[in-house]
């Protein structure tokens, strides 16, 4: 991805080596409640039942760490991150004024162990997460190694995609999709919860398309083999990727996320449009 000497944005809030209040709850659920934690993990595939049931139970310690004691460190990535923050601002600004609204860019946070926020506490294990209570976007950085060594997805724009899709998540909110969704989540059996999250996530993917398409034809950001790396981490953190490698199973039944087809589907039906209007995941029969 070209990306060097490019504009950084300035809604990045760097909360490296902040401390966290000793026994706080990873998974404490606040704001928009349910949805929030259907969205909290959602890139990593975790079951949102799990995070119902450690909301009472799980606790981290005290992070020790002195502020500002990790000033310097991934500060290569930490560019990188608000260059491509800022690529989404300018893509989806350009897109709501055609729609005739106005974009509200998120706030990405960076973090380090774990992080307080409108939704609750969350470990780094969480994985990125959009909150929509706040409207914030939540990154460790370590996260980026583990889709190189846990994920086998590696390159600059795999990262890319990972933020792309947060922001998606943000997209959604500022369209009252989220609302939308939040409400008919409430009164879905368990199974069916889990069908429009999935619904949810796969928007959220090919929303991350759009954005890829529509930066490039402005900006000409993309280099050989980026949309490649791209559909690779889709495609590696597809459901059924995850429970096979996870469980040495595949239960479909307990989708959150999508199957790894699935999730690149949308992608590129998101970078091939480049039209924010062709990821109606929720009313098409196919996904």
């Amino acid at each position: 991805m070209r990306w060097r000497d490019s504009r950084q944005s300035d809604n990045v809030e760097d909360r490296r080596g902040m401390s966290i209040p000793r026994g706080a709850k990873i998974g404490g659920i606040g704001g928009l409640g349910l949805l929030a934690i259907v969205v909290i993990g959602m890139f990593l595939g975790i079951d949102p039942t799990v995070l119902l049931q450690s909301v009472p139970d799980i606790q981290t310690p005290s992070v020790s760490v002195e502020p500002g004691q990790q000033a310097g460190i991934n500060d290569d990535q930490r560019q990188f991150v608000a260059v491509v923050l800022a690529e989404t601002e300018d893509v989806w600004h350009d897109a709501f004024q055609k729609m005739g609204r106005t974009y509200q860019p998120p706030t990405l946070v960076l973090f380090s162990e774990a992080v307080e926020s409108a939704c609750g506490m969350a470990g780094s294990a969480t994985g990125p997460f959009y909150c929509p209570s706040d409207r914030k976007v939540y990154l460790d950085l370590s996260f980026f190694e583990d889709l190189q060594t846990r994920f086998g997805a590696s390159g600059d724009f795999a990262e890319a995609y990972v933020i792309a899709h947060e922001v998606g998540h943000h997209v959604q909110t500022l369209l009252g999709i989220m609302e939308k969704g939040n409400e008919l989540m409430s009164r879905a059996s368990p199974s069916e919860r889990n069908k429009l999250t999935v619904r949810m996530e796969l928007q959220a993917d090919c929303f991350a398309g759009v954005w890829a398409r529509q930066a490039d034809e402005s900006r000409q950001i993309l280099e050989s083999g980026d949309i490649e790396e791209a559909l690779n981490a889709a495609s590696a953190v597809g459901d059924d990727r995850i429970q096979q490698r996870t469980q040495g199973r595949v239960v479909p039944d307990a989708f959150t996320h999508g199957s790894a087809a699935q999730r690149v589907r949308w992608f590129k039906v998101g970078f091939e449009s480049g039209n924010p209007q062709a990821c109606d995941t929720f009313n098409t029969d196919r996904l």
